[in-house]
């Protein structure tokens, strides 16, 4: 037993000196290992990239790799690099490493799973006729949760309430109706247990991708995915009918029974195909919620973009029949908004915070923008962080942790394309949804949604702060990588509706 013991010991220590000797070779990027073996700077990471990675990029440049978990990472933060990592998809692979966070977060294993099918699903139910059918179903579940609003208080009377958690519940259940919900499915009782659930998932995310959780929360994480997964199970969503009877019609219930299908096609067994409801319910349904909060935080707190915004609003001429908006989404789908596109491009900028990662499967070399090559190694992994570049780069945005409403505006009130770094105009100056072939397949949707959520609101409510001197709270800084940060805290709002003439 002791020697049995000592062996275990000594394999242990064997391995933590393989990974802690490993060395930088030539034309390799700087390499970072950290002070604790094999940890590395998880810790740091973990805590919050944005600051970790701001220090290392000031400290070792564009390119550098650190070691997390025993892995390393190689970070590149130089925007006109990108597409030389995005581009070579015969040694870097985005697929690997995303199977292992589907495993971690949504208990998800898809061994069959073929990115380039998925996407051509996406694509066919996010864009064109079919995206077209999905905002309009959008907009009546906001018009429908807006007259419950209308229904339960008088104009005169003011409510309070958080507006991350106004936005969320309110985007999050029109959303969820939208994409997931059938006929039926619009039972509050249901429709709040779904949003409850998710919120709590939602919450623990960070940690399921990290490992990080304490054993109530894997508890509470478990009970969560397990009534999430009864919620969005095939028989639910179908309502007791087989998968032969789901027909292929325009109703708000094709989305979700189109997915089953795609499924069912991939030979995907009944127990993922319920996990994988939940993966598609975090990723249609986690991000629009907190960036409308986002949107609207800045504007409660910008007077000025208010009003420009209140006076681009004004000019759509929205109030047509004396109820709500009827031909809102008809008006916003053929009026330019610049203004309202500017304040959410720079929304955008300010909070959305995904990492792009790829798998190094062979070793390559990777010659940056500058000329300058660098050698990868197989089994690490390359990082872009377009947050930090070119989001947060003051040479590319000026005095950019501030909002600045009018920064995608021209002189002429134009969309504003052309920036520069160097002297050298910038292809990717902001990256919220990714890049080319990888931007999101739904982003259309969820500016489409986000923009008649806040339409709705900033025209059929009169909203203003509890605090007049409030600021938008700072970021969850544990959300860096996950796509839209989220605030540590809330902003506390008053609202009623206004009076109709």
């Amino acid at each position: 037993m002791l020697w049995t013991i000592l062996l275990m010991v000594s394999g242990l220590l064997a391995l933590i000196m393989l990974y802690s000797s490993r060395t930088r070779k030539k034309n390799e990027p700087p390499l970072v290992k950290g002070f604790i073996p094999w940890l590395g700077h998880a810790l740091e990471f973990g805590k919050d990239a944005a600051k970790f990675l701001t220090r290392m990029k000031q400290k070792h440049g564009d390119i550098f790799t650190v070691r997390v978990c025993g892995h390393y990472i190689t970070v590149l933060l130089d925007p006109n690099s990108y597409d030389a990592v995005l581009d070579d998809t015969a040694s870097l692979d985005f697929s690997r490493y995303a199977q292992v966070l589907k495993q971690r977060i949504f208990n998800l294993r898809l061994p069959n799973h073929n990115p380039d099918t998925e996407r051509a699903w996406m694509e066919q139910h996010f864009q064109g006729p079919s995206l077209a059918r999905l905002s309009s179903s959008m907009h009546l579940h906001l018009q429908t949760l807006l007259r419950e609003e209308e229904r339960s208080c008088s104009p005169a009377e003011w409510r309070q309430d958080g507006l991350f958690s106004l936005c969320y519940s309110l985007l999050f259940r029109a959303g969820y109706l939208t994409l997931f919900g059938t006929e039926k499915s619009n039972n509050v009782t249901e429709l709040a247990a779904v949003y409850k659930e998710f919120r709590k998932f939602d919450g623990l995310l960070t940690k399921l991708a990290r490992s990080t959780l304490k054993q109530e929360e894997k508890r509470t994480a478990s009970l969560s995915q397990e009534r999430l997964w009864e919620l969005l199970s095939p028989a639910w969503l179908s309502r007791g009918k087989g998968s032969e009877s789901i027909d292929h019609g325009s109703d708000s219930s094709s989305w979700q029974q189109s997915y089953l299908r795609h499924l069912q096609r991939e030979g995907v067994d009944t127990e993922m195909q319920r996990r994988a409801m939940l993966l598609q319910l975090w990723a249609t349904q986690g991000n629009a919620g907190p960036a409308a909060f986002w949107l609207l935080g800045f504007l409660l707190t910008n007077p000025e973009a208010m009003r420009a915004v209140k006076e681009e609003l004004g000019g759509l001429a929205l109030q047509e029949d004396g109820s709500l908006q009827h031909h809102l989404l008809d008006t916003l789908e053929h009026h330019s908004t610049p203004v309202f596109d500017s304040v959410l491009s720079e929304t955008l900028r300010l909070t959305a915070a995904a990492l792009i990662n790829r798998e190094v499967i062979q070793n390559t070399t990777l010659r940056l923008a500058s000329g300058q090559e660098y050698h990868l190694r197989q089994g690490d992994r390359v990082c872009l962080f377009p947050f930090l570049s070119p989001q947060m780069d003051p040479q590319i945005h000026h005095d950019p942790q501030t909002f600045q409403y009018d920064r995608f505006l021209n002189a002429d009130g134009t969309e504003k394309k052309k920036f520069y770094k160097d002297g050298e105009r910038l292809k990717y100056y902001t990256m919220p949804w990714g890049a080319d072939k990888n931007m999101c397949v739904g982003r259309h949707f969820a500016v489409s949604g986000i923009k008649q959520f806040a339409f709705m609101v900033l025209s059929r409510l009169d909203l203003k702060l509890c605090d007049p001197t409030a600021t938008v709270p700072p970021v969850n800084p544990s959300r860096y990588g996950f796509g839209m940060l989220q605030p540590d805290g809330d902003l506390e709002v008053h609202y009623r509706l206004k009076t109709l003439h």
